[in-house]
């Protein structure tokens, strides 16, 4: 899927936000304006984690799900709330935030591809967002010149984000063997689920240019 998006997906994880987290360029109002957003995307993100429960066929798939919920929840927007309490934004405003049209364009589209198809739609949809940001989190881990952002950096790519992240490819491959089977690139279905990846990497790019327009 990743190599069926090889443009958008390096616009995604090389975009110039992302750059700006490596060198700490990014200015604190950009980051703090993404934050807030992010934190509302994170609201429905976990839902449509949560979907992928009701859609799931097998214990282990919904393991997988409730444990990618409560890290979204328990985790990482613990990491956003606690950022933007240093800077004086309560977590009542931040809840409150006002959602922008791309972030709701995102959210949106990935809760109607767990609505209308399967789990491996549903996956398909929300793979971008957890896998993409793994790979950005290892790299600017290993490429950051400055410490302004490295908090953000280290939850990316740290030991319990990377081993969600392998958690969700190991489900997404076992999806598909289970329902396309073990050639599942020739099925009639994979073209579709490579352009809702696609598609799905293409509001992430979206997603960060809206993080440069406060």
């Amino acid at each position: 899927m990743r190599d069926a998006a090889q443009g958008p997906w390096r616009e995604y994880t090389r975009h110039a936000f992302v750059e700006g987290l490596k060198d700490g360029t990014l200015p604190r109002a950009a980051f703090l304006h993404y934050l807030r957003q992010d934190y509302v995307f994170l609201i429905h993100f976990s839902r449509a984690w949560a979907l992928a429960v009701v859609k799931s066929e097998t214990h282990a798939e919904m393991l997988t799900a409730v444990a990618t919920v409560n890290a979204l929840v328990a985790e990482e927007m613990q990491l956003h709330i606690g950022i933007c309490e240093a800077a004086g934004i309560s977590q009542d405003e931040l809840f409150a935030t006002p959602e922008r049209p791309e972030n709701l364009a995102y959210t949106r589209y990935v809760l109607e591809a767990g609505y209308s198809g399967d789990l491996l739609d549903l996956l398909a949809a929300l793979a971008p967002c957890v896998m993409g940001y793994g790979e950005i989190g290892t790299r600017l881990a290993a490429e950051a010149t400055s410490d302004t952002y490295r908090d953000w950096i280290d939850t990316y790519a740290g030991d319990d984000y990377q081993a969600a992240c392998r958690a969700v490819g190991e489900l997404l491959d076992s999806a598909l063997t289970r329902r396309l089977g073990a050639d599942f690139r020739s099925a009639p279905r994979w073209e579709r689920l490579c352009r809702t990846f696609r598609t799905a990497t293409e509001l992430e790019v979206n997603f960060w240019q809206m993080g440069l327009t406060p």
